[in-house]
């Protein structure tokens, strides 16, 4: 799947044996979430564009780098905001867009529910995060909008993914590469990646049991 990254790193598998743990908390969760998002986010951001730029060090002058492109973080909500925070740890000065989009629990397809887009996206690097990639239905669908909107330069990142949403994903939008912490098996009958974490959401706000 060359459209997909699957970032191999101890400290993200051991992040995500705590998220799949069924007993840890939601603080934990929502933490380790923000923790992987962070790894996530320094692979995601591997090829971005840089400047070169004159600085003075204490010593002598020197050529430093500044990044070059716009960032924006656009995270799905409710569980893509749990992503936010890592993604703008390293570019404190990137815009945050938010997409509200929910699971029609009989039709398993994304009903949106509320957009805010920041102005630029037309030359932004827009990086849309959600925890779970499953059917792609929502991923698909947050970038067809994002697209409408103007976008052209999109990273989709997920903590989870199953093998379905990577191939909607591909056939939907092959100019997006997706990066992920792990592939994981298949989505069970009622569209839950499998082994999975359980509903992103709701672990990371305490929601539900």
């Amino acid at each position: 799947m060359e459209s997909l990254t699957v970032v191999d790193h101890p400290l993200l598998k051991r992040d995500l044996t705590i998220l799949r743990r069924q007993e840890t908390p939601h603080g934990q969760f929502r933490k380790t979430v923000s923790d992987a998002a962070a790894i996530l986010a320094y692979e995601a951001m591997r090829g971005i564009e840089l400047e070169e730029v004159g600085i003075e060090t204490p010593m002598e002058s020197t050529t430093g780098y500044e990044i070059a492109e716009d960032v924006m973080v656009v995270p799905i909500m409710r569980a893509g905001l749990g992503m936010v925070d890592g993604f703008v740890r390293y570019v404190p000065e990137a815009r945050v867009g938010h997409l509200g989009m929910q699971r029609d629990e009989e039709t398993n397809r994304p009903v949106d529910y509320y957009s805010n887009v920041p102005e630029g996206i037309e030359t932004a690097h827009v990086f849309v995060v959600d925890p779970m990639l499953a059917t792609g239905g929502s991923a698909t669908s947050a970038i067809h909008h994002l697209k409408e909107e103007g976008g052209q330069h999109f990273t989709f990142a997920c903590l989870v993914a199953a093998p379905e949403g990577v191939k909607t994903l591909r056939e939907e939008h092959p100019d997006v590469h997706a990066v992920t912490a792990v592939l994981d098996r298949e989505l069970d009958e009622n569209a839950f990646i499998r082994p999975g974490l359980g509903d992103a959401g709701d672990r990371i706000f305490g929601t539900r049991d």
